[in-house]
């Protein structure tokens, strides 16, 4: 079955009130962890972490629309302007870190390998990308992201720009420019994910072909060939537009996070714009891909 979290920041006073919210929007399961020993929330060079000691993860089946229950949060007073909070599909032992023992490279299409920084790439001549993900999402062991990968592996990327909507360790930017894109732009709504997409492109080589941005500081009027974003349903749905008006006409888009149930609906929003392929699935998840008219 599939799954997402939702992981939030909080003291010891609004933990507990954290969790009974959770509870009454549907959470299967709620945790309580030492926010020092998995810091997910770690603050960036430089700054001090001014929030609370407490996380709270609260799981919830995939097909959730995660805005009511953020909405809500909002909502309880004790929570005023201190909700600190993370949603992302879930990604097998990702924030405990044990993944990294069974973490192998994989490959993904014709020619790419998504190979951990720690071990050696099984092909040298082939288009290796090294990754340490780090705290944000995305080490292509999700269906979502190897969904991706694969669609991007089939692309002819020589010369284009490309957009990664969403680029969380900076995966799938990194992988467009190793298969030959001419820049990528990374656009994230964590400040962690920027951090982590610059630290892999530089460990890959490319950085002076990746730029990263949060949305409220990037280029207006931006426009590219390639579109990718790798994000939920839910955030797919709301920010259609602004997702299509990325992509030029004749332009190329990638979408997943979603499951198949969810495929429909994103497949009626999206036609309006774009000309799509069949459905492509991978478990309970599905990529949706096309060519804007």
């Amino acid at each position: 079955m599939a799954w997402i979290q939702i992981r939030l920041n909080a003291t010891s006073e609004t933990a507990e009130i954290i969790g009974d919210h959770l509870v009454e929007t549907g959470a299967v399961s709620v945790t309580f962890l030492d926010s020092q020993d998995t810091p997910v929330f770690e603050p960036l060079p430089g700054e001090t972490r001014l929030w609370g000691d407490t996380d709270v993860v609260g799981l919830y089946d995939a097909i959730t629309d995660m805005e009511p229950v953020v909405a809500k949060l909002k909502q309880l007073p004790e929570l005023a302007n201190q909700l600190v909070f993370k949603v992302e599909a879930l990604e097998d032992k990702d924030w405990e870190r044990e993944w990294m023992d069974n973490f192998h490279p994989m490959k993904f299409g014709n020619r790419l390998w998504i190979c951990p920084s720690w071990r050696e790439a099984p092909e040298p001549n082939a288009v290796n990308v090294l990754l340490d993900p780090g705290l944000a999402f995305g080490t292509g062991t999700h269906p979502t992201t190897a969904l991706c990968l694969t669609w991007l592996d089939g692309q002819d990327l020589s010369d284009k720009q490309v957009v990664d909507f969403g680029c969380g360790s900076g995966i799938l930017a990194i992988a467009a420019i190793k298969l030959g894109a001419k820049d990528v732009i990374g656009l994230d709504i964590d400040p962690q994910a920027l951090t982590a997409s610059m630290d892999n492109a530089n460990r890959n080589g490319i950085k002076d072909k990746l730029t990263v941005y949060l949305p409220k500081d990037q280029p207006t009027d931006l426009q590219v060939d390639v579109v990718v974003a790798n994000i939920l349903a839910g955030p797919l749905r709301e920010l259609a537009p602004v997702i299509s008006a990325l992509v030029k006409t004749g332009g190329e888009l990638a979408l997943s996070g979603l499951l198949q149930e969810q495929a429909e609906e994103l497949r009626e929003i999206y036609g309006q714009w774009f000309d799509l392929n069949p459905t492509a699935v991978e478990g309970d998840w599905c990529r949706l891909d096309g060519r804007k008219r």
